[in-house]
Protein backbone atom coordinates (compact mmCIF):
# COMPACT_ATOMS: atom_id res chain seq x y z
CA UNK A 1 0.00 0.00 0.00
CA UNK A 2 1.95 3.16 -1.31
CA UNK A 3 1.54 6.99 -1.95
CA UNK A 4 3.37 9.51 -3.33
CA UNK A 5 3.87 13.18 -2.58
CA UNK A 6 5.71 16.18 -3.44
CA UNK A 7 8.04 16.64 -0.13
CA UNK A 8 8.19 20.56 -0.50
CA UNK A 9 4.20 20.58 -0.62
CA UNK A 10 3.86 18.47 2.15
CA UNK A 11 6.10 20.66 4.18
CA UNK A 12 4.37 23.27 3.51
CA UNK A 13 1.13 21.76 5.31
CA UNK A 14 3.11 20.16 8.36
CA UNK A 15 4.27 23.54 9.14
CA UNK A 16 1.38 25.16 9.22
CA UNK A 17 -0.73 22.12 11.20
CA UNK A 18 2.30 22.02 13.60
CA UNK A 19 0.62 25.17 14.84
CA UNK A 20 -2.02 23.70 16.42
CA UNK A 21 -0.08 20.96 18.21
CA UNK A 22 0.55 21.56 22.12
CA UNK A 23 3.35 20.33 23.67
CA UNK A 24 1.45 18.49 26.86
CA UNK A 25 -1.51 16.89 24.74
CA UNK A 26 -4.03 14.78 27.39
CA UNK A 27 -4.72 12.28 24.48
CA UNK A 28 -1.37 10.44 22.95
CA UNK A 29 -2.99 10.15 19.41
CA UNK A 30 -3.27 14.37 19.80
CA UNK A 31 0.80 14.31 19.01
CA UNK A 32 -0.03 13.12 15.96
CA UNK A 33 -0.79 14.32 12.86
CA UNK A 34 -4.14 12.43 11.06
CA UNK A 35 -3.45 11.02 7.54
CA UNK A 36 -7.00 10.37 5.88
CA UNK A 37 -5.99 8.74 2.27
CA UNK A 38 -8.94 8.60 -0.86
CA UNK A 39 -7.24 7.35 -3.79
CA UNK A 40 -5.49 10.50 -4.71
CA UNK A 41 -6.62 13.30 -2.46
CA UNK A 42 -4.95 13.27 1.14
CA UNK A 43 -5.87 14.81 3.93
CA UNK A 44 -4.04 15.67 6.81
CA UNK A 45 -5.42 16.81 11.03
CA UNK A 46 -4.03 18.10 13.66
CA UNK A 47 -5.74 18.93 17.00
CA UNK A 48 -5.91 19.65 20.51
CA UNK A 49 -9.54 19.25 21.10
CA UNK A 50 -10.68 22.37 21.20
CA UNK A 51 -9.00 23.27 17.41
CA UNK A 52 -8.33 21.20 14.88
CA UNK A 53 -6.93 22.04 11.35
CA UNK A 54 -6.96 20.27 8.43
CA UNK A 55 -5.31 20.49 4.74
CA UNK A 56 -5.51 18.82 1.37
CA UNK A 57 -3.33 17.44 -1.01
CA UNK A 58 -3.09 15.75 -4.70
CA UNK A 59 -0.86 13.03 -4.22
CA UNK A 60 -0.32 9.70 -6.63
CA UNK A 61 -2.63 6.74 -4.62
CA UNK A 62 -5.34 4.36 -5.47
CA UNK A 63 -5.61 3.45 -1.43
CA UNK A 64 -8.36 4.52 0.77
CA UNK A 65 -6.74 4.99 4.49
CA UNK A 66 -6.52 6.24 7.63
CA UNK A 67 -3.43 6.15 10.11
CA UNK A 68 -1.82 8.81 12.92
CA UNK A 69 2.09 9.73 12.52
CA UNK A 70 3.86 10.98 15.04
CA UNK A 71 4.04 14.86 14.13
CA UNK A 72 7.39 15.80 15.60
CA UNK A 73 9.16 12.67 14.04
CA UNK A 74 7.25 13.03 10.55
CA UNK A 75 7.84 17.03 10.68
CA UNK A 76 11.82 16.84 11.68
CA UNK A 77 12.62 14.20 8.82
CA UNK A 78 10.77 15.81 5.79
CA UNK A 79 12.21 19.20 7.28
CA UNK A 80 15.67 18.04 6.45
CA UNK A 81 15.30 16.48 2.69
CA UNK A 82 15.59 18.56 -0.57
CA UNK A 83 12.64 18.62 -3.13
CA UNK A 84 11.55 15.12 -4.42
CA UNK A 85 8.98 13.17 -4.24
CA UNK A 86 8.61 10.87 -1.26
CA UNK A 87 7.17 7.06 -1.48
CA UNK A 88 4.98 6.08 1.79
CA UNK A 89 4.85 2.26 1.95
CA UNK A 90 1.88 1.74 4.92
CA UNK A 91 2.84 -2.01 6.16
CA UNK A 92 0.90 -4.12 8.15
CA UNK A 93 3.36 -4.26 10.75
CA UNK A 94 2.06 -0.79 12.13
CA UNK A 95 5.27 0.92 10.58
CA UNK A 96 4.82 3.47 7.46
CA UNK A 97 8.26 3.77 4.91
CA UNK A 98 9.23 6.99 3.75
CA UNK A 99 12.17 6.15 0.65
CA UNK A 100 13.06 9.25 -0.82
CA UNK A 101 16.05 9.36 -3.33
CA UNK A 102 18.87 8.23 -0.67
CA UNK A 103 17.46 6.55 1.80
CA UNK A 104 14.22 5.25 3.68
CA UNK A 105 12.79 6.00 7.03
CA UNK A 106 10.45 3.92 9.06
CA UNK A 107 8.13 5.38 11.21
CA UNK A 108 5.18 3.60 13.98
CA UNK A 109 2.04 4.61 13.14
CA UNK A 110 -1.33 4.40 14.83
CA UNK A 111 -4.55 3.31 13.72
CA UNK A 112 -6.32 6.54 12.97
CA UNK A 113 -9.58 5.64 13.99
CA UNK A 114 -8.64 6.45 17.37
CA UNK A 115 -8.38 10.27 15.92
CA UNK A 116 -11.28 12.86 17.67
CA UNK A 117 -13.70 13.08 15.29
CA UNK A 118 -14.26 16.31 13.27
CA UNK A 119 -17.04 18.72 14.78
CA UNK A 120 -20.35 18.69 12.78
CA UNK A 121 -21.99 21.98 13.17
CA UNK A 122 -25.78 21.62 13.41
CA UNK A 123 -27.95 24.80 12.83
CA UNK A 124 -25.53 26.73 11.51
CA UNK A 125 -25.57 30.33 10.14
CA UNK A 126 -23.03 31.36 7.30
CA UNK A 127 -21.40 34.54 5.63
CA UNK A 128 -18.78 34.47 3.71
CA UNK A 129 -15.98 37.07 3.07
CA UNK A 130 -12.66 37.65 1.41
CA UNK A 131 -9.31 36.65 2.75
CA UNK A 132 -7.70 40.14 2.86
CA UNK A 133 -10.57 41.24 4.82
CA UNK A 134 -10.38 38.79 7.68
CA UNK A 135 -6.84 39.74 7.55
CA UNK A 136 -7.09 43.17 8.47
CA UNK A 137 -10.00 42.17 11.01
CA UNK A 138 -7.69 39.85 12.93
CA UNK A 139 -4.58 42.23 12.80
CA UNK A 140 -6.15 45.14 13.90
CA UNK A 141 -8.04 43.34 16.48
CA UNK A 142 -5.67 40.18 18.32
CA UNK A 143 -3.24 42.69 19.63
CA UNK A 144 -5.65 43.83 22.26
CA UNK A 145 -7.31 40.76 23.61
CA UNK A 146 -6.46 39.12 27.04
CA UNK A 147 -5.58 36.05 28.31
CA UNK A 148 -6.77 35.88 31.84
CA UNK A 149 -8.38 32.43 32.61
CA UNK A 150 -10.74 34.18 35.06
CA UNK A 151 -11.97 36.68 32.51
CA UNK A 152 -12.65 33.88 29.40
CA UNK A 153 -14.69 35.99 27.36
CA UNK A 154 -11.87 38.35 26.41
CA UNK A 155 -9.48 35.73 25.30
CA UNK A 156 -10.86 36.58 21.71
CA UNK A 157 -11.85 38.92 19.52
CA UNK A 158 -16.02 39.31 19.57
CA UNK A 159 -17.86 39.44 15.96
CA UNK A 160 -20.97 41.13 15.86
CA UNK A 161 -22.84 41.22 12.48
CA UNK A 162 -26.24 42.76 11.38
CA UNK A 163 -28.06 44.00 8.10
CA UNK A 164 -26.10 47.12 8.39
CA UNK A 165 -22.71 46.78 9.22
CA UNK A 166 -20.39 44.52 11.23
CA UNK A 167 -18.12 45.41 14.35
CA UNK A 168 -15.18 43.15 15.99
CA UNK A 169 -13.89 43.89 19.46
CA UNK A 170 -11.04 43.21 21.48
CA UNK A 171 -10.07 44.30 25.02
CA UNK A 172 -8.10 43.03 28.17
CA UNK A 173 -9.48 45.73 30.48
CA UNK A 174 -6.65 47.81 29.78
CA UNK A 175 -6.72 48.53 26.47
CA UNK A 176 -9.52 48.23 23.73
CA UNK A 177 -10.21 48.16 19.67
CA UNK A 178 -13.46 48.80 18.09
CA UNK A 179 -13.30 48.00 14.17
CA UNK A 180 -16.11 48.24 11.96
CA UNK A 181 -16.84 47.53 8.47
CA UNK A 182 -19.80 48.31 6.46
CA UNK A 183 -19.36 46.31 3.22
CA UNK A 184 -19.73 42.98 5.75
CA UNK A 185 -23.34 42.13 6.57
CA UNK A 186 -25.65 39.30 7.12
CA UNK A 187 -29.37 39.38 7.12
CA UNK A 188 -30.02 38.51 10.37
CA UNK A 189 -27.92 39.93 13.59
CA UNK A 190 -25.26 37.36 14.63
CA UNK A 191 -22.87 37.13 17.75
CA UNK A 192 -19.32 35.19 19.00
CA UNK A 193 -16.53 35.06 20.08
CA UNK A 194 -13.68 33.12 18.63
CA UNK A 195 -10.66 32.24 20.79
CA UNK A 196 -6.95 33.64 20.65
CA UNK A 197 -5.22 30.36 19.00
CA UNK A 198 -7.18 30.17 15.58
CA UNK A 199 -7.05 33.88 15.30
CA UNK A 200 -3.52 33.39 15.38
CA UNK A 201 -3.10 30.03 13.02
CA UNK A 202 -6.16 31.78 10.44
CA UNK A 203 -3.82 35.22 10.18
CA UNK A 204 -0.28 33.43 9.31
CA UNK A 205 -2.07 31.44 7.07
CA UNK A 206 -4.13 34.38 5.46
CA UNK A 207 -1.46 36.35 4.84
CA UNK A 208 -0.17 34.16 1.81
CA UNK A 209 -3.56 33.33 0.50
CA UNK A 210 -6.25 34.92 -1.64
CA UNK A 211 -9.43 33.44 -1.44
CA UNK A 212 -13.07 33.72 -0.22
CA UNK A 213 -13.73 32.34 3.03
CA UNK A 214 -17.01 30.90 4.01
CA UNK A 215 -17.86 31.01 7.89
CA UNK A 216 -20.30 28.46 9.08
CA UNK A 217 -21.18 28.70 12.76
CA UNK A 218 -23.69 28.33 15.38
CA UNK A 219 -23.59 28.86 19.60
CA UNK A 220 -20.70 26.82 20.30
CA UNK A 221 -18.47 26.31 17.45
CA UNK A 222 -17.25 27.39 13.48
CA UNK A 223 -16.29 26.23 10.72
CA UNK A 224 -13.65 28.45 8.67
CA UNK A 225 -13.04 27.32 5.30
CA UNK A 226 -11.17 28.51 2.01
CA UNK A 227 -8.26 27.15 -0.79
CA UNK A 228 -7.06 23.68 0.45
CA UNK A 229 -7.73 24.56 4.98
CA UNK A 230 -10.71 23.67 6.61
CA UNK A 231 -9.87 25.36 10.65
CA UNK A 232 -12.78 24.37 13.03
CA UNK A 233 -12.90 25.84 16.34
CA UNK A 234 -14.83 25.83 19.84
CA UNK A 235 -16.60 29.35 20.22
CA UNK A 236 -15.79 31.04 23.87
CA UNK A 237 -19.40 31.20 25.66
CA UNK A 238 -20.21 33.73 27.84
CA UNK A 239 -21.68 37.68 27.21
CA UNK A 240 -18.88 40.16 25.98
CA UNK A 241 -18.77 42.87 28.06
CA UNK A 242 -20.80 46.23 27.02
CA UNK A 243 -17.73 47.96 25.16
CA UNK A 244 -19.27 50.89 24.23
CA UNK A 245 -20.07 51.73 27.65
CA UNK A 246 -16.19 52.37 28.62
CA UNK A 247 -15.90 54.45 25.16
CA UNK A 248 -15.83 58.31 26.71
CA UNK A 249 -17.93 60.31 23.92
CA UNK A 250 -17.21 63.57 25.07
CA UNK A 251 -13.15 64.21 24.55
CA UNK A 252 -12.66 68.37 24.78
CA UNK A 253 -8.49 67.59 23.77
CA UNK A 254 -7.61 66.64 20.29
CA UNK A 255 -4.07 65.92 19.65
CA UNK A 256 -2.94 64.94 15.49
CA UNK A 257 0.28 63.98 15.02
CA UNK A 258 2.56 61.97 12.79
CA UNK A 259 2.26 58.40 13.55
CA UNK A 260 5.33 57.00 12.58
CA UNK A 261 7.62 60.10 14.31
CA UNK A 262 5.21 59.60 17.84
CA UNK A 263 5.77 56.04 17.69
CA UNK A 264 9.46 56.29 17.14
CA UNK A 265 9.59 58.48 20.53
CA UNK A 266 7.77 56.49 22.02
CA UNK A 267 9.76 53.40 21.58
CA UNK A 268 12.98 55.82 22.47
CA UNK A 269 11.39 56.90 25.70
CA UNK A 270 9.83 53.38 26.47
CA UNK A 271 13.79 52.32 27.03
CA UNK A 272 13.89 54.61 30.08
CA UNK A 273 10.57 53.76 31.52
CA UNK A 274 10.19 51.68 34.44
CA UNK A 275 10.28 48.19 34.10
CA UNK A 276 6.96 47.48 36.10
CA UNK A 277 5.17 50.48 35.11
CA UNK A 278 6.72 51.13 31.44
CA UNK A 279 5.17 54.50 31.92
CA UNK A 280 5.73 57.42 29.35
CA UNK A 281 4.39 60.60 30.17
CA UNK A 282 2.73 63.09 27.50
CA UNK A 283 2.44 66.91 28.51
CA UNK A 284 0.81 68.56 25.70
CA UNK A 285 1.25 72.17 26.01
CA UNK A 286 0.25 74.38 22.91
CA UNK A 287 1.27 72.78 19.64
CA UNK A 288 4.01 71.07 21.59
CA UNK A 289 4.10 67.52 22.78
CA UNK A 290 6.82 66.66 25.17
CA UNK A 291 7.55 63.06 25.89
CA UNK A 292 9.57 61.46 28.93
CA UNK A 293 10.09 58.55 30.43
CA UNK A 294 12.11 58.13 34.46
CA UNK A 295 12.95 55.04 36.17
CA UNK A 296 13.61 55.93 39.46
CA UNK A 297 15.15 53.12 40.73
CA UNK A 298 18.30 53.37 38.46
CA UNK A 299 18.15 57.12 37.89
CA UNK A 300 17.39 57.01 34.27
CA UNK A 301 14.98 59.13 32.41
CA UNK A 302 14.49 60.51 28.72
CA UNK A 303 12.66 63.62 27.41
CA UNK A 304 11.24 64.41 23.57
CA UNK A 305 9.79 67.37 22.31
CA UNK A 306 7.73 66.46 19.05
CA UNK A 307 5.47 69.15 17.30
CA UNK A 308 1.53 68.31 17.05
CA UNK A 309 -1.82 69.98 16.22
CA UNK A 310 -3.31 70.21 18.99
CA UNK A 311 -6.99 72.07 20.14
CA UNK A 312 -7.63 71.77 23.69
CA UNK A 313 -6.99 72.79 27.27
CA UNK A 314 -2.62 71.83 28.76
CA UNK A 315 -2.75 68.24 30.05
CA UNK A 316 -0.30 66.36 31.36
CA UNK A 317 -0.83 62.05 31.34
CA UNK A 318 0.72 58.81 31.87
CA UNK A 319 0.20 55.39 29.66
CA UNK A 320 1.85 52.32 29.06
CA UNK A 321 4.32 52.97 26.22
CA UNK A 322 3.70 49.42 25.12
CA UNK A 323 0.13 49.77 24.73
CA UNK A 324 0.86 53.08 22.64
CA UNK A 325 3.35 51.12 20.44
CA UNK A 326 0.96 48.25 20.06
CA UNK A 327 -1.91 50.77 18.52
CA UNK A 328 0.63 53.01 16.51
CA UNK A 329 2.06 49.93 15.07
CA UNK A 330 -1.04 48.35 13.97
CA UNK A 331 -2.66 51.94 12.54
CA UNK A 332 -1.31 52.35 8.46
CA UNK A 333 -2.31 56.05 8.61
CA UNK A 334 0.50 58.42 8.45
CA UNK A 335 -1.36 60.87 11.06
CA UNK A 336 -3.03 59.81 14.25
CA UNK A 337 -5.48 61.56 16.33
CA UNK A 338 -5.16 61.14 19.76
CA UNK A 339 -8.69 62.31 22.03
CA UNK A 340 -8.51 62.83 25.72
CA UNK A 341 -10.67 64.54 28.26
CA UNK A 342 -8.77 64.13 31.93
CA UNK A 343 -5.54 62.65 33.23
CA UNK A 344 -7.88 59.78 35.09
CA UNK A 345 -9.92 58.86 31.45
CA UNK A 346 -8.83 56.76 28.87
CA UNK A 347 -7.75 58.34 25.91
CA UNK A 348 -8.73 57.15 22.05
CA UNK A 349 -6.37 56.53 19.12
CA UNK A 350 -7.70 56.47 15.87
CA UNK A 351 -6.79 57.39 12.17
CA UNK A 352 -7.13 60.46 10.38
CA UNK A 353 -7.34 59.10 6.76
CA UNK A 354 -8.67 55.00 6.09
CA UNK A 355 -7.35 53.25 3.25
CA UNK A 356 -10.72 52.54 2.63
CA UNK A 357 -14.23 54.54 3.29
CA UNK A 358 -16.00 50.97 4.53
CA UNK A 359 -13.93 50.30 7.58
CA UNK A 360 -13.41 52.65 10.74
CA UNK A 361 -11.14 52.21 13.87
CA UNK A 362 -11.47 53.31 17.74
CA UNK A 363 -8.43 52.42 19.98
CA UNK A 364 -8.66 53.04 23.44
CA UNK A 365 -6.01 53.28 26.16
CA UNK A 366 -6.24 53.60 29.82
CA UNK A 367 -3.92 56.00 31.23
CA UNK A 368 -1.74 54.87 33.93
CA UNK A 369 -1.44 57.47 37.19
CA UNK A 370 1.19 59.64 37.23
CA UNK A 371 3.63 59.92 40.67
Amino acid sequence: MKFIVSSSDLLKNLQVLGAILNTNNTLPILDNFLFEIDNNELNITSSDLETSLSSKLSIESSLNVKIAIPAKLLSDIIRSLPEQPLTFSINENNTIEINSNNGKYGIAYMDGNEYPKSIIIEDALEISLDSSSLEKIISSTLFASGNDDLRPVMSGVFFQINSDNSCFVATDAHKLVKYVRKDIKTSESVEFIVPNKPLNILKNILSEKNSVIKVLFNKSNAIFSFSNFRLVCRLIEGKYPNYDAVIPKENPNVLEIDRVLLLQATKRASIFSSKSTHQVKLDIKGNSLKISAEDLDFNNKSEEILECNYNGEDITIGFNSRFINEMLNNLSSDLVRIELSSPKRAGLISPISSSSEDEEIIMLVMPIMLN
